[in-house]
């Protein structure tokens, strides 16, 4: 068999199939939710439509050019130069771009506009690669683990000062490749309980997020504790949860006895400092509060578990202490994080979504409109250009963000079902195909560009129907822009290039 014909061969054409086919849906997409406001053809430079087209046409070329004429092995021979530059231009962008709806991330480049945010998911893909496919790379040791998480948090941090929040949060995908590189599964519980611990407290109070985080740790050592132990943790962790579950209607039937009765006990005192005392001693206990008691409880009895834990060498039980001190670290920094670090359009937008207050006509404005769109397509949706939330402009950046309630109004359930498996086609044949790679870095690298795709999609479908804040992000190889889609183009191809090279030989 000639060269030629083992290249083609080697060549994953089903993925490369899913990923045109993503691109075309996403053209007729655009053109539907502007062609009453813009419109021209499908392919009039004018409209939106027909800039897409362009990306498209030089996008097909990118892709070709990066699979067929750059040298595969160019990438990872390139890939820290290529990280300082793009870390360059995020830091470059802060200073010299224009304030965009108050994110400083994109550079104007004439005619168009450019985001560096969205190629810095291929350098940090490529340069974590490299780092983690270096010969004695162990995660499961701390200074592995912290040089990819150093490689990781850089561009991150740089573009949550660029005010870009949802490019930013794509970055946490990167545990998934972490994960599968040998990282305890109990980091994937730490970041979720991050996550349950900030909205716990921001809609039930802090008293309750600590007794919610008390619960899941007395659940762990219960469940994955030592096997002796497991009962007694059961029965002493269960007792103390009830007792905290009730200690607020006691103290509020407490409060509510002793107020009816501290006058008439009060006046019988005829010594008057006594008087005083007793009322200063009630009125404390009236100004108790059930998180107090909570914290006191669990740091009181701190000092005799850390004990416990030294002396019988229960590391499981040190972990859980330690956990236990971040959570409360965390529930009482968690208002100062929303109020002085989010933006007042994310705490606006955090606060609709929790159900914090209602503002169908400001804040919660895109998503309501979204969900109506989305609901009014039913099975089979309205028809191509038939959607009236689309054609009459009900959904602002609906080309771009909301991309996904054109396709819900216009296709309906079984097209959003045909858009989604087409993505998890994508996902699961680019972890496929990952697999199969013997070489680490391409192994690697592709969990990487698995991973950007998977949290892009959950993120912009999950804040189209109101399960996510709206942070402004684009839905890969649909939304309208070129700068998106040639970044995607480029994360796919330098894998397919890679993949390439090495199944050739065989």
């Amino acid at each position: 068999m000639t060269e030629k014909a083992h290249t083609r061969q080697s060549v994953d054409w089903a993925l490369i199939g899913v990923y045109v086919l993503l691109v075309l849906i996403g053209w007729l997409n655009i053109y539907a939710a502007t062609h009453t406001s813009e419109g021209g053809s499908l392919i009039a430079w004018s409209s939106r439509a027909g800039k897409q087209f362009v990306w498209m046409l030089t996008a097909f070329g990118l892709a070709a050019f990066t699979l067929f004429v750059l040298p595969p092995k160019l990438w990872e021979a390139v890939c820290i130069p290529f990280y300082l530059f793009v870390a360059a231009l995020l830091v470059l962008v802060i200073f010299v771009s224009s304030d965009v709806k108050g994110s400083h991330s994109w550079f104007d480049l004439g005619p168009v506009r450019f985001q560096p945010a969205e190629i810095s998911k291929i350098s940090t893909s490529l340069l974590l690669a490299y780092v983690m496919s270096r010969q004695g790379y162990r995660i499961t040791r701390l200074k592995d683990l912290l040089l990819a998480g150093l490689v990781i948090a850089a561009p991150m941090l740089i573009i949550v000062a660029e005010s870009e929040t949802g490019s930013a949060l794509v970055y946490a995908g990167f545990i998934f490749v972490l994960y599968r590189e040998g990282l305890s599964g109990w980091w994937l519980g730490v970041i979720g309980l991050v996550i349950g611990l900030f909205v716990a407290t921001l809609t039930l109070g802090a008293y309750w997020a600590i007794y919610l985080m008390v619960g899941c740790l007395v659940l762990c050592n219960v469940v994955m504790g030592p096997p002796g132990k497991r009962w007694m943790h059961g029965s002493v962790g269960g007792a103390f949860l009830l007792l905290m579950a009730l200690l607020p209607s006691l103290l509020g039937w407490l409060c509510t006895l002793v107020q009816g009765r501290m006058d008439a006990l009060a006046a019988r005192v005829w010594v008057p400092q006594a008087n005083e005392s007793f009322h200063y001693f009630w009125s404390f206990l009236l100004d108790l509060k059930p998180i107090v008691l909570l914290l006191g409880t669990c740091l009181l009895s701190f000092p005799w578990l850390a004990w416990r834990a030294y002396k019988e060498r229960d590391y499981f039980l040190a972990v859980t202490l330690l956990v236990f001190l971040l959570g409360i670290a965390l529930v009482f920094s968690t208002e100062y994080i929303f109020e002085n670090v989010l933006q007042p359009h994310q705490k606006g937008r955090i606060e609709v979504l929790l159900g914090m207050r209602e503002d169908p006509s400001g804040m919660g404005y895109n998503v309501n409109q979204s969900k109506i769109a989305i609901g009014s397509g039913g099975l089979l949706g309205k028809g191509f250009l038939k959607g009236t939330q689309t054609t009459f402009g009900f959904v602002p950046e609906q080309a771009t963000d909301f991309i996904f309630c054109t396709v819900g109004e216009e296709w309906g359930f079984l097209g959003c079902l045909l858009v989604i498996g087409l993505y998890v086609f994508l996902i699961a044949r680019l972890l496929a195909d990952a697999e199969q790679c013997r070489e680490p870095f391409i192994r690697i690298y592709g969990y990487g560009v698995a991973a950007c795709i998977f949290m892009h999609l959950v993120i912009n479908i999950g804040m189209t129907i109101g399960l996510m804040p709206v942070i402004g992000i684009p839905l890969p190889l649909l939304s309208y822009g070129g700068s998106s889609l040639w970044a995607f183009t480029l994360l796919i191809f330098i894998f397919l290039a890679l993949y390439r090279d090495e199944k050739k030989y065989f």
